[in-house]
């Protein structure tokens, strides 16, 4: 069967499985995991948002990256939770693009958050005495906007370049919409596709990494030949970044290795939940990370809990 992606078809997630009456248990996890995602995220931006002592570069980044962190569960949970009650796993093609642009403006942000955060902390341990004239709240202003402005207009590009696409099939081994699974289904010429993949994986994905890279080496550097205090601010601002990081990463490794290579030897079970990894974990992980180690914003989080009690 041959379709028209950016015409009213409909699309069928073959990942899914019958899961009988446990489909309602499934469905008040990832409902409870939604929950505590909302939750957590926004405390946590209006603990910064209300708090002037944490109206800082730092803290301001750390309130973008927790908006993201709404943003890409928002565009992921909602359509999860029909999917896990419905008998018939299907989504028109209009609806699945707009999941394909709430995924991957999610992931690009994140990246770019990171590695903006990356630089602050650079300026901060590598600069002290700088740190206020180089991060100025204009250059926060403008960092943020770019951040977010950067990753609409990649995505927007791709979603451009895909929709107009000709399908010679409508089944995704998914439990949600990507567009690479759009991709491998084409059977119109997609050589523009692969080119546009060859000029922005660079940009979205070798830029950030890079910046992040060289910011660590220079800090390590300073660590290494600096004062105790240094490398105690180094550790103590540093290590929930390089966690939020790495997690990212490790939940972004195995979502590419699925998507590339045939994975069906792994249990459904694994793959689903490592498909998903990235934009279910990373939303819980970041705000518990940096509200539990950060002191400034797990003691006015304190404050805020012992006041409403």
């Amino acid at each position: 069967m041959t379709v028209n992606s950016s015409q009213s078809s409909f699309l069928v997630f073959s990942a899914y499985f019958d899961s009988g009456h446990l489909k309602y248990l499934f469905f008040v996890i990832v409902m409870s995991l939604y929950f505590l995602i909302i939750t957590a995220n926004v405390l946590l931006i209006v603990v910064i948002c209300v708090n002037r002592s944490l109206h800082e570069p730092m803290y301001m980044f750390l309130c973008s990256l927790f908006v993201n962190e709404l943003y890409g569960s928002t565009g992921l949970f909602p359509f999860l939770l029909l999917q896990i009650l419905s008998d018939v796993h299907t989504v028109s093609a209009p609806l699945c693009f707009l999941q394909i642009f709430c995924v991957h403006t999610y992931g690009t942000a994140e990246l770019a958050n990171l590695a903006v955060m990356s630089y602050d902390r650079y300026l901060a341990i590598c600069f002290p005495l700088q740190y206020h004239t180089r991060m100025s709240p204009c250059k926060v202003s403008m960092l943020i906007v770019l951040t977010w402005f950067s990753s609409f207009l990649v995505i927007t590009v791709l979603i451009s370049l895909s929709a107009p696409l000709q399908l010679c099939g409508n089944i995704i081994n998914k439990v949600y919409c990507d567009n690479y699974s759009i991709v491998k289904l084409a059977c119109s010429d997609t050589t523009v596709n692969n080119i546009y993949g060859l000029i922005s994986s660079p940009l979205v994905i070798l830029c950030p990494v890079s910046l992040i890279l060289y910011t660590y080496m220079r800090i390590l550097k300073i660590c290494f030949s600096g004062s105790k205090q240094t490398r105690q601010k180094a550790v103590s601002t540093c290590t929930p970044h390089l966690a939020s990081l790495l997690n990212f990463s490790f939940g972004c490794f195995f979502e590419i290795l699925q998507s590339r290579f045939n994975m069906n030897s792994v249990p459904s079970m694994l793959r689903i939940f490592l498909s998903l990894y990235f934009l279910t974990c990373q939303p819980v992980f970041n705000p518990l990370m940096y509200g539990l180690t950060l002191s400034k914003i797990s003691l006015t989080c304190k404050k805020l809990l012992c006041a409403d009690m």
